[in-house]
């Protein structure tokens, strides 16, 4: 075991849950800091219905469901949540005010010696290296959703990272069972978003265009490609705000509008967000 003992999360939506919760069964305290007394609730819920599917599937013990629930804790205290953590990883919206808030009280809240990690698929951990004291401990640490299952993790170090830093995250990757790739330099999107990027642009190309439907796309990608599941219900499942915002971002910066802008844009007006808000490109009702 590395000398990482404490985990923090900030955000407890579907993936910050996953993130803390799967630290807390590798034997971590993990606290997380949730805001919203309606997504602290649902975690709750969450996270005994979670645990007891554990035990009725016979992957957990009653007992080893007690030691989990004795290391996870949720909070809406973030100056709590940060106090005395080893890592702490933000896991917010993929907003960068929100980030650089977060992150700039997370640095006033934390140990010196704590690691500061964004859970951001496509922001550079240097968008946020001037709210952050010591900046040399900040960087990405990528998990995939679902982070419970899921084992890859991206490190990613920025120029303003120090290799002690990028040492002790790989090591915490590996220890909460995770396989840590190391991105040796920033680049959005990282190294799997990147590769998946170009299927993505040419799946919504496909659809939009008149092509194949959203179902048979996703079909002809699982079977024809072995993939797990299609672009498609990737989007759903990691929820459509996520991918509308990168799309956002990616049209102000450039000026132009990736395959499937409009698409999920008029979903995410609708409401419809993906498998948590039980519609998306699917109805999951």
């Amino acid at each position: 075991m590395s000398e990482l003992k404490k985990c923090a999360v900030v955000g407890g939506g579907a993936m910050g849950r996953q993130i803390a919760l799967n630290s807390a069964i590798h034997h971590y305290q993990a606290v997380v800091c949730e805001t919203v007394p309606a997504a602290r609730e649902n975690l709750l819920v969450w996270e005994e219905e979670y645990l007891a599917g554990r035990i009725a599937k016979g992957r957990m013990t009653q007992e080893q469901v007690e030691g989990v629930k004795s290391r996870f804790s949720v909070t809406d205290d973030l100056e709590a949540a940060c106090r005395d953590a080893d890592i702490v990883i933000e896991a917010i919206i993929e907003d960068k005010q929100a980030k650089l808030d977060v992150l700039s009280k997370v640095s006033q809240f934390a140990p010196t010696t704590a690691i500061i990690a964004t859970n951001s698929s496509y922001m550079v951990s240097s968008t946020f290296k001037d709210v952050v004291q010591r900046p040399e401990r900040l960087a990405n640490l990528h998990y995939f959703m679902p982070a419970l299952v899921m084992k890859l993790v991206e490190v990613v170090k920025g120029e303003h990272t120090s290799q002690e830093t990028v040492d002790r995250l790989m090591a915490f990757g590996r220890e909460v069972g995770k396989t840590p790739v190391f991105v040796r330099k920033e680049e959005d999107g990282f190294i799997v978003n990147n590769v998946l990027k170009a299927i993505k642009e040419e799946a919504y190309r496909l659809v939009s265009e008149g092509v194949c439907s959203i179902e048979d796309l996703d079909t002809a990608v699982e079977l024809g490609l072995g993939h797990p599941m299609g672009p498609f219900k990737i989007d759903d499942m990691n929820g459509l705000d996520v991918r509308y915002n990168v799309l956002k971002r990616r049209y102000e910066e450039t000026g132009v509008k990736s395959y499937g802008y409009d698409m999920i844009e008029n979903l995410y007006k609708q409401g419809k967000l993906g498998k948590k808000a039980k519609h998306g490109f699917y109805d999951y009702e």
